[in-house]
């Protein structure tokens, strides 16, 4: 799934290091602000420090488009929605790079022989 919008705020990066593995891991959550007739919000995050970085949202970055998957988990009883990106495209705003142009090998200097 994908939802397009402007990032409002960014949240605090969170750290910790994992009971089943012992590995460290980190997250961050980001809000996504939908516009059209009623304005929608959306919490989703990103998990990895390696994306994370790759991703680097900003507050107030427009047009970002997040690919997402909606899961949930179970905990005491109740039901929690995790929205977990695992890309982010940024509109194009730049103009083509073009190659510089070739020039034409420069001629090579004849003497001038008298025959």
């Amino acid at each position: 799934m994908d939802l397009t919008g402007k990032i409002i705020a960014v949240m605090e990066p969170r750290t910790g290091v994992s009971m089943k593995t012992g590995n460290s891991w980190a997250s961050q959550e980001y809000i996504l602000e939908i516009p059209g007739s009623f304005t929608r919000h959306m919490t989703f995050t990103i998990f990895g420090e390696e994306r994370i970085k790759q991703f680097n949202l900003h507050q107030g970055e427009e047009n970002i488009t997040v690919q997402f998957d909606i899961d949930a988990h179970e905990y005491n009883g109740r039901w929690f929605n995790e929205i977990k990106a695992y890309n982010v495209i940024r509109p194009y705003t730049g103009q083509p790079v073009q190659a510089a142009p070739q020039q034409a090998p420069a001629p090579q200097q004849q003497d001038d022989l008298p025959f």
